[in-house]
């Protein structure tokens, strides 16, 4: 099975879904991406880009709300708060400052930027 995003004209994930093998591969059983965005553009129109549960295809695993970033060939998460920075490693977004490793839980708060414990 192969996972696809349907994204709109702006890279936005309005839609994953699940493909069979038999709809991705050649005549020779080699999955191919642009066999499977095809099958899905002509059953559901739009365009279509495949994703991986392991982050193997385009970093992370898309969801609706991500956003595909064509020139990173990558799909990026929601940004969770205004201050925090995309790693462009991993395309994840990191806080400003580093979460302690205390053993304790934290929460982020936006308007101090900082951790928090939670208590």
């Amino acid at each position: 099975m192969s996972h696809f995003a349907k994204i709109d004209e702006n890279g936005l994930v309005l839609q994953v879904v699940v493909v069979d093998n038999k709809d991705t591969a050649d005549a020779f059983g080699v999955e191919k991406e642009h066999i499977g965005a095809a099958h899905l553009e002509k059953i559901l129109g739009g365009t279509w880009k495949q994703t991986s549960y392991n982050g193997n295809i385009r970093k992370n695993y898309a969801g609706i709300g991500y956003t595909y970033d064509a020139a990173r060939d990558a799909f990026i998460p929601v940004k969770p708060y205004p201050s925090w920075v995309l790693d462009e490693n991993t395309c994840q977004w990191q806080a400003p400052i580093t979460m302690p490793q205390d053993g304790k839980m934290y929460s982020w708060d936006e308007n101090t930027t900082s951790w928090v414990e939670i208590s």
